[in-house]
């Protein structure tokens, strides 16, 4: 016999592999099937190999701001389990069928072994496998840790040197591991079909249980789907429920005639029907309550080298890290969100309404609201992208923001010395005189003598910065930045966290103030939180903490910094708030509380926006239509079962953030702005509103010198 192993022990590869089992037929079952493997083994020289063992996927969970969950991602649809929450049942099928002597032999059951090669050598080639639950166990783990299409299939192929590399980790994993502990992780990663991974998975999508109360042919069908679970994947029709029945019932046959269960109970148990239920599989953002903002989460993970350097490595932190991220969703505010915009506009309506709620001094996002929901069907004019959020974020071109732009320039005026009451007198059109008029941060000249920018509502005269922001004037605005510097207007608005919705440069025209450049709601309502925040910067954040698989935690913070001098935003809150009592705002009114803000309105009514702020929450409402807002203008149009003649920032826009922020902040105690520094920004400096002197009157010669007094102390000064 020895003679036979030397001669043996000089194969290698596929070869050595065969060897292995041929001595294994030759051999006398003397002392059992495991003397016999550990004998022939020590002879062919067969050493254990460590097993690299990554963790299978595992779900993850996303959590709004109080720990409950909100939506879940997932590679596979995996949630482990301990051997403690499987039925018995459960247990004693799947070892009947796959691997009765589980218990008794080592790494490499013998018996099946031989069984295995006997019809393989006749054949020719791989028929039978006869592997042990450790080797498959081993299977699966190669199989699951592979990360190339190639590493796939060299885990699963039919070849003797792939055998060989698995017995040398299974006998590793047998001397690291008890039985229940290789049991528990088998059936952990184990395949089922159905996309269910591991059984607490596969009990829940096939028959809406745990694994715990899995019954006797609940589990006997289960122990039936590992062999082949893509050829009876009950998902796929009545050809693969068939094929699945007909396992079950094997196994059922096998447990009795095992005398696992008696003849009668397998009788029994076979005269029940499959009752596959396809519980549908939870997780997704279409499945969420609050899929908008379950995107932005997804898109931060996948975008952001914060955590992990490449898209692969980040896709599966997030797919298959089993992780749980806590976020800033507070669900008050993202229903009063949803109610003020459910209040105004159809889900139905072809123009569609977002919202983004931004914590000032955080920048935390507190919710994200749309008119529409979520999803791919047309025929129920769903949205397919995050209409609230950037391109990076899953969103897409975004909206013009008209005058919502003005404050960027209004700051920079605030930030160059112009006291509240300096201004211009305009007129009602405003053209640039040179082509030098207005030059973008390259220092080239963009100015367009050949156009005209009006006023919506006509008007002209003096404008201060108050009384022009109040107004929205355009060509005030116009004047104004051209005094200012377009790139300096530029430069404030990058500071605020302003880009392009799609991704692309800003637009450096001289018509930037009035909002040409495509944006999103989180954007904005990011910037105007600045100055809800004295002029502090926060990034938009949306993952405040997250907890590994492992129990590791890692928190994060608001990435901020001073942009604005606090003065300066102080001052802006100060005119801004003046918008709701005499400016575009003064037929919506306010929120009983300190609030600032500006309307929006793009050339034409192709969009509209309001964006405001408390110093305790921040929010920007757009609505525009996402056919082409361009082709498809906000006039002569019905919205919410009104009719509209034409769409401005106050029409639908400014009171959704109304109702919007009156429902959020219900129960807050109201904070208020800091007082405007009069010494630096009150009253006005070099640029007043000229005196307006009555015309002199002409008195009878007989009125005295206490007539005239009278007569001219009415001029106003």
């Amino acid at each position: 016999m020895s003679s036979r192993l030397s001669s043996i022990a000089r194969l290698t590869g596929a070869a050595a592999a065969a060897g292995v089992v041929a001595a294994a037929i030759a051999l006398p079952a003397v002392g059992g099937t495991g003397a016999m493997f550990v004998s022939a083994s020590e002879e062919l020289g067969i050493k254990p190999e460590e097993l690299k063992e990554p963790p299978p996927a595992e779900k993850t969970e996303i959590l709004d701001a109080k720990g409950n969950q909100i939506a879940q991602f997932y590679e596979e649809y995996r949630q482990s389990v301990t051997l403690d929450k499987v039925a018995d049942v459960m247990k004693t099928a799947i070892i009947s069928i796959e691997d009765y002597r589980f218990y008794e032999h080592g790494p490499i059951d013998i018996e099946g072994t031989i069984r295995a090669l006997a019809k393989n050598l006749t054949s020719g080639g791989i028929a039978q496998g006869g592997s042990s639950i450790t080797q498959q166990y081993v299977k699966q783990v190669l199989y699951n840790s592979a990360t190339t299409e190639e590493e796939k299939k060299a885990a699963v192929e039919s070849s003797y040197a792939r055998k060989l590399k698995e017995l040398r980790y299974a006998m590793a994993v047998e001397e690291k591991y008890t039985k229940d502990q290789i049991l528990e992780k088998y059936l952990n990663i184990a395949y089922f079909g159905a996309s269910a991974y591991g059984i607490e998975a596969a009990a829940q999508r096939f028959f809406g249980v745990s694994a715990s109360d899995l019954t006797l042919a609940q589990a006997a069908t289960l122990a039936g789907a590992v062999q082949d679970p893509n050829a009876t994947d009950p998902n796929l029709g009545k050809e693969q429920r068939d094929r699945l029945l007909n396992r079950r019932n094997l196994v059922l046959d096998t447990m009795a005639k095992l005398g696992k269960i008696t003849p009668e109970e397998a009788a029994e148990a076979k005269t029940k029907k499959l009752g596959y239920k396809g519980t549908p599989l939870p997780g997704g953002c279409g499945a969420s309550d609050y899929p908008y903002f379950c995107m932005y989460v997804r898109n931060e993970i996948l975008s952001n080298p914060v955590f992990a350097k490449t898209a692969k490595a980040r896709s599966r932190f997030l797919n298959r890290g089993g992780l749980r991220i806590q976020t800033t969703l507070d669900t008050t505010m993202q229903k009063a969100a949803e109610k003020a915009i459910k209040k105004y506009v159809n889900a139905s309506d072809n123009p569609v309404a977002s919202e983004a709620l931004v914590e000032p001094g955080t920048g935390e996002i507190k919710a994200m609201a749309a008119s529409r929901k979520y999803g791919q069907s047309k025929r129920k004019h769903e949205m397919s992208y995050n209409v609230v959020a950037d391109a990076v974020h899953g969103g897409g071109v975004g909206f013009q923001a008209g005058s919502t732009f003005k404050t960027f320039t209004l700051l920079t005026a605030l930030d160059q010395g112009m006291k509240i009451n300096d201004g211009f007198t305009v007129g009602s059109g405003f053209r640039a005189p040179y082509y030098s008029t207005f030059k973008n941060c390259k220092g080239e000249n963009i100015a367009d003598p050949s156009h005209t920018v009006t006023n919506d509502e006509g008007g002209g005269g003096f404008k201060s910065l108050a009384t022009g922001t109040w107004g929205s004037v355009n060509t005030f605005f116009m004047t104004l930045e051209q005094k200012v510097g377009l790139c300096n207007v530029v430069k404030t608005a990058k500071s605020l966290g302003i880009k392009r919705s799609d991704g692309l440069k800003l637009q450096e025209f001289s018509t930037f103030t009035l909002g040409i450049n495509e944006m999103d709601p989180v954007t904005v309502a990011n910037a105007y939180a600045s100055i809800g925040a004295r002029g502090k910067y926060c990034a938009p954040m949306a993952i405040t903490k997250i907890t590994d698989r492992n129990g590791k935690v890692t928190d994060y913070k608001p990435k901020c910094k001073q942009a604005l001098d606090p003065e300066v935003a102080d001052a802006a809150a100060d005119i801004l708030s003046g918008v709701f009592i005499r400016g575009t705002m003064r037929g919506v009114g306010g929120i009983g509380r300190p609030a600032a803000g500006k309307t929006g309105t793009t050339d034409s009514q192709a969009t509209a926006w309001f964006a405001g702020f408390t110093p305790d929450l921040a929010g920007a409402v757009s609505i525009g239509d996402p056919r082409g807002a361009v082709t498809h203008k906000l006039n002569n149009v019905t919205i919410g079962g009104r009719y509209y003649g034409s769409v401005f920032g106050a029409s639908i826009p400014g009171p959704i953030w109304k109702d919007t922020m009156i429902g959020a902040l219900k129960g807050v105690p109201a904070t208020d702005f800091t007082p405007v520094n009069t010494a630096r920004f009150g009253g006005c400096g070099q640029s007043c509103q000229p005196v307006q002197r009555e015309p002199e009157r002409v008195l009878p010669e007989d009125d005295d010198d206490d007539d005239i007094s009278l007569g001219l102390g009415d001029v106003d000064d």
